[in-house]
């Protein structure tokens, strides 16, 4: 059975404490992620099943906290693209890929919104803990050797992430896991939007804002492979698996590449905000 939700967020009730499956009302939150920092009651529809199947009911809990919109037990993995922005690789002076640029992070690495925090290790305390703003999307069923005519059929979804990374670490080599794989770098959500109800996934403003100021300011139109491509790309010979998550890369405007650089500090604000998606907030905290 096909899931029936558009706007699918999973959160703790109010009204029982316990975790749940919901579905807003985007006419009356249209960015939940938002909503819920400011301290609004938010209202959801219950929805029985899993993000897969999820069925809406009749019945409304209230938001008590905003979770990670799939929690990490369900992502078998999370795939990630690396310099997929025009603009990004303009303002890296890098040449445009010819192929997908791919690199991993473990299920681990998945948080959650606000009041989820990202945690930066004692290893990244250097000065270099990095964002990146990504959209990201959710693989819904298991699919190999995927054509770029079918790829869409396999996106569950769309949310916002935060491709969190230790520079210092990063360019010490080129393989990007270690670095970009610390628990809890890959903050997911406030929503999940549904394929129908997101559009056009590439036609979509994308922003970092740190500490009130915008740091990246782009638009999904600027991807150098789309998300057929990627798709595609990524189930060649290789089996995705339902509830992959793949982060699709990021804009111009990344920490390491201002004058002067911008760094994650402790208490820091960091937020992604999407078009039609809201924004995904998160604290910064430094591990003692």
């Amino acid at each position: 059975m096909a899931p029936n939700w558009t706007h699918l967020i999973r959160f703790i009730a109010k009204e029982d404490g316990q975790i749940h499956l919901g579905q807003i009302d985007p006419s009356a939150y249209p960015d939940v992620g938002l909503a819920t920092f400011e301290g609004k009651d938010v209202a959801a529809k219950l929805v029985h099943g899993s993000l897969f199947d999820g069925v809406v009911t009749e019945r409304t809990l209230h938001v008590a906290q905003l979770l990670s919109p799939i929690s990490y037990d369900q992502v078998p993995l999370v795939r990630c693209m690396g310099l997929n922005y025009h603009d990004h690789a303009h303002e890296a002076k890098m040449p445009i890929p010819d192929t997908p640029i791919l690199f991993i992070k473990p299920r681990t690495t998945i948080n959650g919104p606000f009041p989820a925090k990202i945690n930066v290790p004692a290893i990244a305390q250097d000065g270099s803990s990095d964002y990146e703003s990504e959209l990201t999307f959710i693989i819904g069923k298991d699919g190999r050797d995927i054509p770029e005519d079918k790829a869409l059929d396999y996106v569950l979804g769309y949310t916002c992430g935060n491709d969190v990374s230790a520079r210092t670490q990063q360019f010490k080599n080129s393989q990007w896991c270690f670095s970009k794989g610390f628990d809890g770098s890959a903050p997911v959500g406030p929503v999940i939007v549904s394929s129908a109800a997101i559009g056009d996934p590439h036609k979509l403003r994308i922003k970092g804002i740190h500490n009130g100021n915008v740091v990246q300011d782009s638009n999904t139109s600027e991807m150098i492979f789309n998300i057929a491509k990627i798709v595609s790309f990524l189930s060649t010979g290789t089996t995705l698996e339902r509830g992959t998550v793949i982060m699709t890369g990021t804009g111009p405007g990344v920490g390491a590449m201002r004058d002067p650089k911008v760094i994650l500090r402790d208490g820091d604000d960091m937020r992604v905000e999407i078009e039609k998606i809201g924004t995904l907030i998160n604290p910064v905290f430094y591990e003692k």
